[in-house]
């Protein structure tokens, strides 16, 4: 009897004979398309999360916590994760600080919001969203960490969500030895995100803490750390809040002259200027072109020469997603501006979204 053993590569080549029948049958929805139905989280997928809990932390903020996909790939304590969470039927996209310890990559993370004022995300993370409800996320990212081994003096300046960094510091146990201070300001006691389980760690001798409530006692100046800290400019410094915190400590510093201590983590305000149309930049094809407030990213790429993915026109829904790596673009359907800093990548549908100024896509 002869056995016939298949060439190498037969049963990849079957493999795709095989799916590209099933696309076939099955267009304009793709086989692809079921499984992110039936197994959002596989392996090979868009990167998603599910959310499985929303802890209430105070009045206005929340710990969500997120099982992550399977090509989630870790994160160091003090990085950020990317979350695209859809709101009424419009994806924004919003960056926080992962607050949970590294653990298993198949291990559910977390990432803890504060709810401002007209924050159409931050709101529905807090106050609206369910268990069950899927998310995008990118990978983590940020250099706001500590270097290994860790100092053995370390202080955290923060105010605010300022905290959340710095808790996936602490959780970490990358500081079991180190001396810890921390000065944190909030309004009250209550608002203080993680307050009882600072002031825990505060009671075991982990850290010292020292808390500013700022309804009360005013806002922090930084050079009360002269008496608060006394050796403030000794230690390795972390500080995260708002921008006059932070521009207050980095003029600190450096007429101390220990700059090179300090780092810092800026809630990164959106500064670019939004308008009707612009030039569009296209940077792997290198095509720049203008186009107006009205015509679509993916028409203005295609008018260009640009190879531009997209399933719209056979009901694919999102194969048209492109990065935006800078710039503002403008949802034709509700006007909803979605903008991008250098580096940040936030994923625009290119079919219903125009240039609403200068902005460049990663194609």
């Amino acid at each position: 009897m002869t056995a016939t053993v298949p060439r190498p590569g037969a049963k990849v080549s079957l493999r795709r004979r095989l799916w590209r029948l099933a696309e076939s049958v099955t267009t304009p929805v793709l086989p692809g398309d079921y499984l992110d139905l039936v197994a959002p989280l596989r392996a090979g997928a868009d990167l998603r999360g599910r959310i499985v809990e929303v802890r209430p932390e105070t009045a206005d903020a929340a710990t969500v916590l997120i099982q992550p996909g399977r090509s989630w790939r870790g994160h160091v304590p003090g990085q950020y994760v990317r979350l695209g969470v859809d709101v009424d039927g419009v994806r924004q996209w919003r960056a926080y600080s992962v607050t949970s310890a590294p653990a298993r990559r198949t291990d559910p993370i977390s990432v803890t919001v504060k709810a401002i004022p007209d924050g159409v995300v931050s709101n529905h993370l807090v106050r609206r969203v369910r268990p069950g409800t899927l998310v995008q996320l990118d990978q983590a990212r940020g250099d706001f960490v500590l270097p290994s081994p860790a100092p053995e003096r370390v202080l955290f300046l923060t105010a605010g969500s300022g905290i959340t960094p710095v808790a996936g510091m602490l959780r970490s146990g990358a500081l079991d030895g180190s001396d810890v201070v921390l000065v944190h300001s909030a309004p009250t006691a209550v608002d203080v995100v993680f307050g009882p389980e600072l002031r825990a760690l505060a009671e075991r001798g982990t850290l010292r803490l020292v808390e500013r409530h700022t309804a009360v006692e005013g806002l922090l100046d930084v050079a009360e750390l002269d008496t608060l800290v006394p050796d403030h400019l000794e230690r390795r410094t972390w500080a995260c809040g708002p921008l006059g915190l932070l521009d207050a400590a980095e003029a600190h510093w450096a007429a101390r002259g220990h700059a090179e201590r300090l780092h810092t983590e800026r809630f990164r305000p959106t500064i670019i200027t939004a308008g009707d149309g612009g030039t569009v930049t296209f940077t792997t094809s290198s095509v720049t072109v203008a186009a107006d407030g009205t015509t679509p990213l993916l028409d203005a790429g295609e008018n260009a020469g640009v190879l531009m993915p997209s399933g719209c026109r056979m009901g694919i829904c999102f194969g048209c997603v492109l990065p935006l790596r800078e710039g503002a673009v403008r949802d034709l359907r509700n006007g909803q501006l979605t903008t991008a800093l250098p580096g940040d990548g936030v994923r625009v549908q290119t079919c219903v979204s125009a240039a609403a100024g200068p902005c460049e896509l990663e194609i």
